[in-house]
């Protein structure tokens, strides 16, 4: 006959393993009192490390600065703990009646294991939430808003169509530089400014949105620094440096970055290079430049992708606002104002600029006589500059 192998078993690993799990659950009931005692000290000086975090996040964001987020999940895991400690604490009592026999035995066993069980996972996590609380930094200076906003008049008219082709074109990823083009007092500036504020509501990757007024005095220098005030780039060794050596700062900067880039009131061309922008970048539109000039042929000289003009106001929007801006009182204070005022209105050509303005210094004026002069004024002023 062939041999018969036979198996053989060892039961000290099982009876082992039996044996530590009778213990472990007789300890969640022998020491559930003292478990107790510990979770209290425990979550009692948890509280304290929050109250103490929370002062020096308070103190950190008068200071303007921005909590971490790190913190903040803390704050909030901790205050999830305490609510649910809490109640385990206050259910302790009636568990702790059913041990009996100096705690080595229970009138409900499996009730008393559960809860002896929850009692110390409860200790562990918040011995472990106390550890994480050790933060050196509770608050980091909070992000320059990528955009400052920038007074509008109280009265926007008729730019609203032309305002939503500018946004519309500025959204699109082909088009990187667009220039706007009109008279003088045309509202340029407004739409401009719109352009600027829409940014601080809109969702946006830009880095930064930088403001800067050219006029007719170009100075490179000017541009520079306007730019480096939005990077917090100016300080006094900044005014030390020279022109190229700005210009590399600005493109190391810029060429990191998404930006856009608001000039406002351009008398001819702006060399980009020369200031510092990554131009490359803008002729790939994954920036934008956004110009006004009161010439077309800038926006040509420019390389503007796409220009939109300006236009005069039609003589209902011109009427709006310089009636607003009058007010009825006192184009009720004789029945032959009401002509008169309509003439001065169309004397401003549809300009929202010398609409306000004429407006505003109309408002006082209630005899017919001084509205005659103003008629005669405004004819002569024209007649000067046609």
């Amino acid at each position: 006959m062939g041999n018969v192998c036979s198996p053989s078993f060892s039961c000290d690993d099982s009876v082992s393993h039996c044996l530590d799990c009778s213990v472990r659950k007789a300890g969640y009931i022998c020491h559930l009192q003292d478990n107790l005692d510990a979770l209290q000290r425990e979550l009692q000086m948890l509280i304290e490390e929050r109250n103490d975090v929370r002062v020096r996040v308070i103190v950190a964001e008068q200071q303007q600065m921005k909590r971490l987020e790190r913190v903040q999940g803390w704050l909030s895991r901790v205050e999830k703990v305490e609510s649910r400690v809490g109640k385990l604490i206050r259910k302790s009592p009636q568990q702790v009646e059913k041990i009996c026999l100096g705690g080595f035995c229970s009138n409900s066993c499996k009730s008393s294991y559960k809860f002896g069980k929850k009692v110390v996972k409860a200790l562990r996590l918040v011995q472990s939430l106390r550890k994480q609380g050790d933060f050196q930094d509770v608050a980091q200076p909070a992000p320059e808003n990528p955009v400052d906003e920038r007074p509008l008049p109280a009265t926007v008219v008729g730019l609203q169509s032309t305002f939503d082709g500018v946004w519309k074109c500025l959204m699109e990823e082909q088009m990187g530089i667009v220039g706007l083009y009109g008279m003088g007092g045309v509202g340029k500036t407004t739409l401009l400014t719109q352009i600027n504020n829409k940014f601080l509501d809109t969702p946006n990757s830009f880095d930064f949105v930088i403001w800067i007024v050219v006029s007719k005095d170009l100075q490179l220098a000017k541009i520079q620094e306007g730019i480096a005030k939005k990077m917090g780039l100016f300080n006094e060794s900044w005014q030390s440096k020279g022109l190229e050596e700005k210009a590399n700062k600005i493109f190391k900067i810029l060429s990191k970055k998404k930006f856009v880039l608001l000039l406002d009131d351009i008398w001819e061309l702006v060399d980009l290079a020369q200031v510092g922008l990554p131009v490359s970048s803008c002729a790939s539109s994954s920036n934008k430049i956004v110009f006004t000039t009161r010439e077309i042929e800038v926006c040509g000289q420019m390389e503007a992708h796409r220009s939109f003009k300006v236009e005069c106001l039609g003589f209902d929007d011109a009427w709006k606002l310089f009636e607003e801006k009058v007010g009825r009182d006192t184009l009720d204070t004789h029945p032959d104002i009401p002509e008169l005022a309509e003439a001065v209105a169309r004397e401003c050509g549809g300009l929202p600029l010398a609409l306000i303005t004429v407006g505003r210094a109309m408002a006082s004026r209630k005899t017919p006589r001084e509205w005659e002069h103003a008629i005669e004024v405004l004819r002569c002023s024209a007649s000067q500059f046609s």
